[in-house]
C-alpha cells in the first residue's frame, strides 16, 4: 500500500483516493514521518535529499520542502551547516500520542453509539470480517483497519472532532502491525468488544474498550523505541 499523509485510524479518503491526489512534497512527508515516528530513522539520524530524491523519482526542491514541514512538527532539525538531521521521538513523545488519539477515539466512539446507524453498523461488522480473515491468510490489514476506524469516527457525527482525529492520527506510525504483527490478535478481540458496545447503544463501554486499544498499541511501541535507543539496535 502506499504510505499517504495519514495515521491508521483518522477520518479522510481512502488510500488509493489520497495517494492519487498527493505532490511529491506530501509522499515524501508522510513516508520520512512514518520512518520516523516508528523508529527506522533514529535521533541525529541524517537524512540525504538527494538519496530520498532518487527514491521518490522526484528533485531535492520536494523533498527539502517536506523536510521543512517535517521541522514545524518538531521531527528534523535543519541547519544551514549540517543539514537535515532527525530529532525523534522518545518514549514519553510516543505515549503523549497515542494518549491523545485515545483521548479522542474515545470520545468518538462514545458518541458513535448513540449515532451509528443501521447500515453504518453493518459496515463495521463487514470490514471487521475482512480483517479477520486477511490476519488469518497473512495478509496485510493496515488498509481494512484504517477503514473499520475510520467508518466508526464518521459515525459519531462531529466534523469537528473527526478534523481534531485527522490531525492527531497523523503522529501514529501507519504500518504499526508490520512492526507488531503479534499485537493482531488482541486487536482483533478488542474490535469485536467495540461492536458489541456499539450494537447495545452503549457509549461508556465503547469509550473504556477504544481507549484501551490505544493504551496496549502505545506501550509496545514505547517499550520497542527505548529498548532500540538503549542497545543502539536498528528497529526490526
Amino acid at each position: 500500500m502506499t504510505e499517504t499523509d495519514r495515521g491508521p485510524w483518522i477520518v479522510g479518503e481512502t488510500s488509493d483516493e489520497t495517494s492519487s491526489k498527493q505532490t511529491g512534497r506530501e509522499r515524501v512527508r508522510a513516508a520520512l514521518r512514518h520512518r520516523i515516528l516508528s523508529g527506522d530513522l533514529s535521533p541525529n539520524d541524517r537524512i540525504d535529499l538527494d538519496a530520498v530524491a532518487e527514491e521518490f523519482g522526484t528533485s531535492r526542491t520536494p523533498v527539502r520542502e517536506a523536510c521543512l514541514a517535517l521541522a514545524q512538527e518538531g521531527l528534523v532539525r535543519v541547519a544551514q551547516r549540517s543539514g537535515i538531521t532527525v530529532i525523534g521521538v522518545s518514549p514519553e513523545t510516543i505515549i503523549e500520542n497515542f494518549a491523545l488519539m485515545a483521548a479522542l477515539s474515545g470520545v468518538a466512539s462514545q458518541w458513535a453509539a448513540g449515532r451509528i446507524t443501521h447500515q453504518q453498523l453493518l459496515r463495521v461488522r463487514e470490514l471487521h470480517r475482512e480483517i479477520r480473515v486477511a490476519a488469518a491468510s497473512g495478509d496485510d490489514i493496515a488498509t481494512l483497519n484504517w477503514l473499520f476506524h475510520r467508518e466508526i469516527n464518521k459515525s459519531c457525527g462531529s466534523t469537528r472532532l473527526q478534523g481534531m482525529l485527522s490531525d492527531a492520527g497523523r503522529m501514529i506510525p501507519q504500518r504499526y502491525f508490520e512492526l507488531f504483527p503479534e499485537r493482531v490478535p488482541c486487536s482483533l478481540d478488542e474490535h469485536d468488544a467495540l461492536i458489541g458496545a456499539l450494537s447495545r447503544g452503549d457509549g461508556a463501554e465503547a469509550r473504556r474498550i477504544t481507549e484501551q486499544h490505544f493504551a496496549g498499541a502505545s506501550q509496545m511501541l514505547s517499550t520497542y523505541i527505548a529498548q532500540a535507543t538503549r542497545n543502539g539496535t536498528p528497529p526490526r
